[in-house]
């Protein structure tokens, strides 16, 4: 489906949006578009090899957004989003995630962030709707939560430089085409972007009050094989940026070791799980505060160890066969990481 005829006014954002398997999330996507009250946009989907695909979906849109629709074969959602820049036409581009949906209110706030910053390149938070499932809730505590890896995600507290994440990240057109786009990294391309951006000297903001509703996995399984792959390329980052990895990164894998540790010496002590047992007080106070739900904080205990033993596990795996075993960039699930 070709682009739409181009509207009189300049284009300020071009949103674009890789779909993998996944034609509904794609229409709540689309609805919460419709929704903004800044009109100044395109929105380009680009179906990455898909079996399930979502073009009558988007054609259902294009009286009501100006929409475009593209389909391409597989290649990860890094080349997708690449492919989709080629379509655009916007002064900033915005890639979202397919599962995310945007209040009403997001590009207002990014285009009042970018009147005050003028920012090269930008990011957001993400946060939970009040109807994602209480699964979801957990899993986006897990992934936000200062108690988890969520502090080196962008927010109001911070263990590490900011760096934007495919789910709400808007580069500057010319930055994009000078920087060559995403690299053909399958997992951690974000990043590896991010990391360019800042290398070239150019102005990377965290805009918080430019967040999204993000529904990432939807059952423990997947939830795993998403953390598992985030430590593998965390490493493969490392290799092509050794100074990005830090301290910080490491605390998932102690988390991990450590786990294993106390769970052994129980076996003699049962003392030894205190620590355990306190850190899941403290994430389950946390998050049934945040959500208003203590079943949501039960959850949230398991979501924030699958989330850090998960990222622990697939760390390890990287050190062992890109560092020790000198193998070439891998990830794990990547037939069905997507599914």
């Amino acid at each position: 489906m070709p682009l739409p005829e181009p509207i009189d006014r300049a284009i300020s954002f071009s949103l674009i949006v890789p779909v993998y398997n996944r034609p509904d999330e794609v229409a709540e996507l689309l609805e919460s578009i419709t929704l903004q009250t800044v009109k100044e946009m395109e929105v380009i989907i680009v179906e990455d090899g898909s079996a399930v695909p979502c073009e009558e979906i988007v054609r259902a849109y294009a009286g009501r957004l100006p929409v475009a629709y593209f389909r391409i074969p597989n290649g990860g959602p890094g080349q997708a989003r690449n492919y989709g820049a080629t379509k655009a036409s916007g002064d900033y581009l915005i890639v979202l995630d397919s599962d995310c949906i945007l209040p009403p209110g997001y590009l207002q706030a990014v285009s009042a962030a970018l009147s005050r910053e003028d920012a090269d390149a930008f990011g957001g938070p993400d946060s939970a709707s009040d109807h994602f499932t209480d699964l979801q809730k957990a899993i986006n505590y897990s992934m936000t939560s200062f108690f988890t890896t969520g502090g080196i995600r962008g927010g109001k507290k911070k263990l590490d430089r900011y760096y934007p994440r495919s789910f709400n990240m808007g580069i500057r057109r010319k930055v994009y085409d000078e920087l060559g786009g995403f690299s053909k990294m399958r997992f951690g391309e974000d990043i590896d972007f991010s990391i360019r951006i800042y290398e070239a000297g150019y102005k990377v903001c965290l805009f918080p009050t430019a967040w999204v509703y993000h529904k990432r996995r939807t059952d423990w399984k997947k939830f795993y094989r998403q953390v598992y792959n985030s430590g593998i390329a965390r490493i493969n980052l490392y290799r092509k940026h050794p100074r990005s990895l830090k301290p910080v990164h490491l605390l998932p894998t102690l988390f991990t070791l450590g786990t294993c540790c106390l769970l052994g010496m129980s076996f003699f002590c049962v003392w030894s799980l205190i620590p355990l047992l306190l850190y899941a007080v403290l994430v389950f106070i946390d998050a049934t505060l945040r959500n208003k739900s203590p079943r949501v904080g039960i959850l949230a205990v398991v979501a924030s160890c699958i989330q850090l033993t998960g990222y622990g596990c697939g760390f390890m795996s990287g050190i062992w066969h890109r560092i020790i075993r000198g193998r070439e960039a891998f990830s794990a699930f990547e037939k069905t990481f997507y599914k």
